[in-house]
């Protein structure tokens, strides 16, 4: 009996074109009509503060005559004589303190308030947590006519710097609880324990390990409050009186004292902001990496 030998087919060789990912069809350079949504939001956000900077620059009869255009010549009249004038340095001493003040108050006891709620466990932990989440719902002015009796009547710190920090630090509270609430609860619990067992208390281990490793988050939280200080107005104009007033009410009784003066007008309110806004933009890299670390955790 012979035996037909059984040849197997060959495999089709015919070359397949490879399937592209979809990702290759996604533009290189992103979305243009992103980018220029992020441009229109950028000039109707920096177009005033870039105008009033170079208004400084111009005369009255410059603004009168070609409001848009760029100095010519540069005037540095406006900018010497807001430098030269001591109200001015008054002004930024008093936001300065009060500013201060506030950071320090929210730094420390928002992490003395954000540790328990983060690292004990104890029956009314997220309840408790949900009334300094509440509390973002409650501006200042809410509760202005109360702060005021409050501080000027029952505290007796009416016109005074601790009188404006203390409210301001209370509402700034609730977000700081907020944000470093999860850089708490993400450190393990493994070096906690460790940290017990090499005989350290809860209370070393807040000050020695937590801390520094908090670092991001209370630098985050104290840029936020710093800021929202230097920029309070309704508070301080119910409070503050006379020598004691900050720069936001500086710029107002300057603007009503010298409306006839747009350019130093102008002059006055660029050097204003430019601390708080040069402040914000340096740590700005921080504040994004803080904020990221609490989304995360």
């Amino acid at each position: 009996m012979s035996v037909v030998p059984v040849v197997a087919p060959q495999a089709a060789t015919t070359d397949r074109p490879e399937r592209k990912g979809r990702g290759t069809n996604v533009m290189q350079g992103g979305n243009p009509l992103v980018y220029a949504i992020a441009l229109v939001v950028v000039a109707l956000t920096l177009g005033p503060v870039i105008y009033g900077v170079l208004g400084g620059f111009r005369t009255n009869a410059q603004l009168a005559d070609k409001p848009a255009a760029l100095p010519d010549p540069w005037v540095l009249t406006n900018y010497a004589g807001v430098l030269s004038n001591p109200a001015f340095w008054r002004y930024a001493l008093n936001s300065t303190a009060i500013a201060v003040l506030t950071t320090l108050i929210v730094v420390v006891f928002g992490i003395m308030a954000a540790y328990p709620l983060a690292r004990y466990q104890f029956r009314w932990r997220e309840p408790l947590f949900m009334v300094f989440v509440l509390g973002l719902l409650f501006p200042a002015t809410v509760a202005i006519i109360p702060l005021f009796i409050l501080v000027t009547r029952d505290l007796q710190l009416g016109n005074t710097w601790w009188g404006v920090a203390l409210p301001q630090a209370a509402f700034a509270l609730p977000v700081t609880v907020v944000i470093l609430r999860p850089f708490l609860m993400a450190l393990p619990k493994e070096l906690e324990e460790a940290a017990l067992l090499d005989g350290a208390s809860r209370i070393g281990f807040f000050w020695r390990i937590l801390l520094p490793l908090s670092a991001p988050g209370m630098v985050t939280v104290g840029v936020l409050a710093f800021v929202g200080s230097w920029n309070a107005y309704l508070l301080p104009l119910l409070l503050l009186q006379g020598d004691m007033r900050t720069l936001p009410l500086g710029v107002a009784d300057f603007s009503s004292e010298h409306s006839s003066d747009t350019a130093g007008v102008f002059a006055f309110t660029a050097l204003a902001m430019i601390p708080a806004l040069v402040f914000f933009l340096a740590m700005q890299r921080r504040i994004v990496n803080g904020l990221q670390g609490a989304v995360k955790g």
